[in-house]
C-alpha cells in the first residue's frame, strides 16, 4: 500500500523527497514509498507536477490507485527503482481542486437542508465545478437561494478540519442522505471525515482548505436536467467583495 502522505489533514505541503519502489517502462508509471500528490478519484482529478533526481527528470501528468499502489504516470525519464526523487507538485492546480471540492461540500450541504436533495456525482476542475442533485427540479428562485447560503457560510470563514474517525462514530454524525457509506467497503476503518464547523461532516479522501474564508463567493453560472429527477448545478469561485 503506498502512503498516502497528504491524509488526513497535510494537504499544503507543495515539495517532498520519496523513494522509488517500483517502476514500469511499458506504462511509464512509478510507484513511490510516500506520495502527496493525490489520485484521481471521487470527482477530483489527480494532482500533476514534477519529478527530479540526480541524472534525470520527469513532469507527473496522472495520477491513479491500482490495488492499493500509487502510479504516477511520467513524461520524461523514469527512475530506477531505489532512486531517491524530489518532488514538485503543480500548486496553483492543486490549490484550485482543494477550493472547488471544499465549495462542493457547501453548496451539497445547503442542497440536503434547503431542498431535501442528494449528491447523486460531481466533477471537480480548477476553474469551475458541477454537482448533480436529485430528487431535484430546481427554477431560478431556487438557484438564487443556493447561492445565496452558500455565501452565507462562506462570509463565516468557518474551520475546515480533517482527521481520521472511527466507521461507527462518523456513521452515527452524518445527516441522512449527505453521503452513501455503503458504498465505502466495511473493512475500510477508520474513515477520514471532513468537517466544516458545526454545519457538516463528510467522508471524503479529497483534497480541502483550511477555511472557508479561503473560497472567497460562489457563482452559480448554469442549471440542467440529467434525467427525471436529476438537476445538475455549475458554479465557479470568483474573488470575494
Amino acid at each position: 500500500m503506498s502512503d498516502q502522505r497528504y491524509l488526513p489533514d497535510d494537504e499544503y505541503t507543495r515539495e517532498f523527497e520519496a523513494r522509488v519502489t517500483s517502476a514500469d517502462e511499458a506504462d511509464r508509471t512509478v510507484v513511490l514509498d510516500g506520495t502527496y500528490f493525490y489520485k484521481e478519484g471521487g470527482g477530483q482529478p489527480a494532482d500533476h507536477g514534477s519529478l527530479s533526481w540526480n541524472d534525470g527528470s520527469a513532469r507527473v501528468v496522472d495520477v491513479r490507485q491500482d490495488h492499493g499502489e500509487i502510479r504516477h504516470t511520467l513524461e520524461g525519464d523514469l527512475p530506477d527503482p531505489g532512486t531517491t526523487i524530489h518532488a514538485e507538485l503543480d500548486w496553483e492546480r492543486r490549490y484550485a481542486h482543494m477550493r472547488y471540492h471544499t465549495a462542493q461540500h457547501v453548496v451539497s450541504k445547503v442542497v440536503l437542508d434547503e431542498f431535501g436533495a442528494s449528491t447523486a456525482g460531481n466533477r471537480i476542475h480548477a476553474d469551475r465545478a458541477r454537482i448533480d442533485f436529485e430528487p431535484a427540479h430546481f427554477d431560478a428562485e431556487d438557484l438564487r437561494t443556493i447561492e445565496r447560503l452558500s455565501n452565507d457560510l462562506i462570509e463565516r470563514d468557518l474551520p475546515v478540519e480533517k482527521a481520521l474517525r472511527s466507521r461507527d462514530a462518523l456513521e452515527a454524525e452524518t445527516p441522512e442522505g449527505r453521503t452513501n457509506l455503503d458504498l465505502i467497503p466495511d473493512h475500510v476503518d477508520p474513515l477520514r471525515a471532513v468537517t466544516i464547523g458545526d454545519v457538516d461532516v463528510c467522508p471524503c479522501g479529497g483534497t480541502h482548505v483550511d477555511s472557508l474564508g479561503e473560497l472567497g463567493r460562489i457563482e452559480i453560472v448554469d442549471r440542467t436536467s440529467k434525467g427525471a429527477d436529476v438537476d445538475r448545478i455549475e458554479f465557479v469561485l470568483v474573488d470575494a467583495d
